[in-house]
């Protein structure tokens, strides 16, 4: 009795201890930061060791993607249930475990030998990676004072923003130095000063001894209808989309699973997923812009290196280097941002960020095959301007009406509709640009003819190439190279126009002035 007593005591304590300020502040901030960029940079930084490990593993390169597919769709069952299992564990047990789990996870999938045990370890991860990112966001929120927390945010977003801008450039490097393993062995050095300086500095308060009911149905609808989504997303491109009778299965097994997770929490006294936040129009708002917005970045970090390496005949090392100085004024602009916001109506600030998204991918449609190595880096150096300017007050406005009770389950569902948003924009722009693609090359077909004047002439310039066998492969392969060119060129265009819409849609919310604001008023 006596011993519970003093737990209790020792609880009420931690409860009732002082913020942390300066450098243990600081130290708390760099901590969660590093974590948040370890899950973040791990979501991507695969992407580009996929040839490796299927060659070290004798797996095709199809197979070996399941190591991606199968830590997506982990994550992203994960990020959503962050709300639920806080209120029954508390965030900082809750976040400090997360990432004990994933550094280890990491290990494991570092030393597995085969597929099947890199793709169990891959999805283990990605449980474990799930709550790190909204946690992160929500405990850096509580522990900054009232009028430092839009700073607190920019911290945040940094590493959020710029993990996936250097995740396949370091990603590559590491493949080439080393081996593909240690794209996880580096978590282990970073994973554990994270673990021991969050369980160190985080007050833990014991969970309420008057648990909710377990949601049991609503988990259940939950994992089903997201991994089914996402599945449907990562293996949808690959088996061409509706024509395939898995593609129809899953899509028809997320749309039923997820509607019927919508109706069941409407009702539900104790939902996993809180619907209630949505009934604050300017979250609703953000969320939607904010997801929209990530639509739109999809086309960098997934069509621009897909053109560069594709089309312009750039390495992967080299389209990485060209993404590279997006984050170069990102970083930048994320302090200035953090420093200043407060000061500014997030609106105005939001809709200037994507005015400039509008600018510099307006500017990309008008891209050709001639471009330099410079003049396609300037645009999307340009673009780093852009990138903090609508992440940052977008996520402050987004939280900026949320009680500090509901800040987790908050944070996890926007962060778990950004990044569905994410997947959801790369799957479409993929197969809209070769669709895209293959229209263009249709219609330019047709005006290779032997009557084209502009035909004859580019045959007669290639009688160096020998038969005319050879020369038609090489029209074929010009032709080819021009659709695609033309392809990227109306996906840039249409992702303008988007970022044009969303920097007037902005205005339909009505955020504080600051998350600060919010805070120091409840």
């Amino acid at each position: 009795m006596s011993t519970s007593s003093g737990m209790a005591t020792q609880d009420v304590g931690a409860r009732e201890a002082p913020p942390l300020r300066g450098a243990w502040l600081a130290l708390l901030t760099f901590a969660l930061s590093l974590a948040t960029f370890i899950e973040v940079l791990d979501s991507t930084v695969t992407n580009v060791a996929v040839p490796s490990i299927a060659g070290s593993l004798a797996v095709s390169n199809s197979q070996a993607t399941w190591v991606i597919s199968s830590y997506s769709v982990a994550a992203a069952i994960a990020v959503p249930l962050t709300g639920w299992l806080s209120q029954r564990f508390g965030e900082a047990r809750l976040f400090i475990w997360s990432v004990l789990m994933f550094t280890l996870t990491s290990l494991l999938c570092g030393m597995a030998g085969n597929l099947e045990l890199l793709v169990l370890c891959r999805a283990m991860q990605g449980l474990s990676s799930g709550p790190m990112v909204p946690l992160s966001q929500a405990i850096l929120l509580r522990s900054f004072p009232p009028h430092r927390r839009v700073l607190a945010l920019a911290l945040w977003a940094m590493t959020v923003l710029l993990a996936p801008i250097f995740g396949p450039v370091l990603g590559g490097w590491i493949i080439d130095q080393f081996s593909w393993p240690w794209i996880f062995f580096i978590n282990l050095p970073i994973g554990l000063f994270a673990f021991a300086a969050c369980a160190a500095l985080l007050q833990r308060e014991r969970p309420d001894a008057r648990q909710p009911p377990i949601d049991t149905m609503g988990i259940v609808l939950l994992v089903v209808g997201v991994g089914a989504l996402q599945g449907m997303l990562d293996l949808g491109r690959d088996h061409g989309w509706f024509d395939s009778p898995l593609i129809v299965c899953l899509s028809s097994i997320a749309a039923l699973a997820l509607v019927s997770l919508l109706i069941w929490e409407s009702a539900e006294p104790f939902p996993v997923i809180d619907l209630s936040l949505f009934r604050d129009r300017t979250f609703s708002f953000g969320v939607a812009i904010i997801s929209l917005g990530m639509v739109s970045f999809s086309v960098i970090g997934v069509i621009f290196p897909l053109w560069l390496q594709t089309v312009m005949g750039y390495t992967a090392f080299q389209a990485g280097l060209t993404v590279a100085p997006l984050g170069i004024l990102a970083l930048v602009f994320s302090m200035l941002i953090g420093i200043f916001l407060d000061r500014f109506d997030a609106r105005i600030v939001t809709s200037f960020g994507f005015m400039v998204f509008f600018a510099v991918l307006a500017w990309d449609a008008h891209f050709t095959l001639t471009m330099s190595f410079s003049q396609i880096v300037t645009p999307t150096f340009i673009q780093g301007i852009g990138l903090p300017c609508f992440f940052i007050p977008l996520s402050a406005a987004i939280l900026s009406r949320i009680p500090n009770e509901k800040l987790a389950a908050a944070s996890g569902l926007s962060n778990f509709l950004r990044t569905l948003s994410a997947a959801l924009g790369t799957a479409l722009s993929v197969t809209w640009w070769d669709n895209r693609a293959a229209q263009h090359y249709g219609t330019l077909a047709q005006s290779v003819t032997q009557a084209s004047s502009g035909t004859s002439q580019f045959l007669r310039s290639l009688q160096a190439f020998g038969p005319v066998g050879n020369q038609l492969t090489v029209v074929r392969n010009v032709v080819e190279q021009q659709a695609y060119m033309m392809a990227t060129n109306d996906l840039f265009y249409m992702a303008s126009l988007v970022c044009l819409a969303l920097a007037m849609l902005m205005w339909a919310t009505k955020p504080w002035h600051g998350v600060s604001a919010a805070r120091a008023g409840q």
